[in-house]
């Protein structure tokens, strides 16, 4: 089973549609779930996915435009309705703190949990560290303030290797100190080394989420190289100019973000109300950026 994955939750855009949510992403990371963007829709959407609430700890906000944040009082009030314990963590700017603050202390006066706001800012920075995951912010270039998140997996212990440990007589009670990199040292002396009784770690996964913005080519260096890389695909490259215009990015514009920052795989969102067939974007991106995906509600990808 992945420790990493990431569900879809929204792709749509500002302009309300039948046929995708706003925005909003859910990553579950060794069962704890971080979310990012809480567009219109986004608890109806964790019950279909079956994402568990209490499991969601950190909410991070991209921007502070009404389809990447008009769900998320609606979710603070359902947490609480649901007896909610511990501590939830908003990430936002400081005029998102003073909003949320505000509307939270009218509507929830009695919370069953610690509502904590944490403010950002539009800049490259860590943000936000676990045992798990490191969490960085990357300034974008939108109407509004605006960062990207880049999400790596903290580097992983080794592995141990249970038949060379039993043949160099490694007692059970080491296993956790070889594993984090110690040598054994025997009876007699001898030292064996830690790359003779352990492999390698698995890879870290990492993932890379670039909402709002227009085309940055010099941002690439940033973000990756990445597993995966969420960038935002508004337009079709014919409207190119509305992209520029709005701060905005094209299908085919995502893709060779995806291509410069060293990505394994894209996958496309925010899709403008004004087109009605996903498939364009899926095909602008894939004659530039072949391994891309289109996004949808639903959709989960396994790291």
């Amino acid at each position: 089973m992945s420790d990493f994955k990431i569900h879809i939750l929204g792709c749509g855009s500002a302009k309300p549609n039948l046929y995708h949510h706003p925005s909003c992403t859910v990553l579950n990371i060794r069962e704890s779930l971080y979310m990012i963007d809480c567009g219109e829709g986004a608890q109806l959407e964790m019950q279909r996915q079956r994402l568990k609430f209490n499991r969601l700890n950190h909410i991070f906000l991209t921007h502070l435009h009404g389809d990447h944040v008009f769900g998320l009082p609606g979710l603070l009030g359902s947490l609480s309705l649901m007896k909610r314990q511990g501590t939830v963590t908003v990430h936002t700017f400081r005029e998102g703190i003073a909003i949320l603050r505000q509307m939270m202390d009218f509507f929830n006066q009695e919370m069953s949990y610690n509502l904590v706001f944490h403010e950002i800012k539009p800049e490259s920075a860590v943000i936000y560290e676990d045992k798990h995951i490191k969490v960085r912010t990357i300034a974008l270039n939108h109407r509004v303030p605006c960062v990207g998140y880049v999400f790596e997996e903290q580097p992983r212990r080794r592995h141990l290797d249970r038949a060379a440990a039993d043949f160099h007589g490694v007692p059970v009670a080491m296993y956790r100190r070889i594993i984090a990199g110690e040598d054994f040292v025997k009876t007699d002396g001898i030292r064996v080394p830690n790359a003779a009784l352990t492999r390698d770690p698995s890879p870290q996964a990492s993932y890379a989420h670039i909402g709002d913005t227009a085309y940055v080519p010099a941002i690439a260096q940033e973000i990756g190289p990445v597993n995966v890389l969420y960038h935002e695909s508004t337009y079709l490259k014919e409207n190119i100019h509305d992209a520029a215009k709005r701060g905005h990015s094209t299908a085919a514009q995502a893709a060779m973000m995806a291509r410069g920052c060293g990505a394994g795989r894209l996958l496309l969102g925010h899709y403008s109300s004004r087109y009605k067939d996903d498939s364009l974007f899926l095909k602008e991106a894939q004659e530039i950026f072949p391994d891309t995906v289109a996004g949808n509600e639903g959709l989960c990808i396994s790291l």
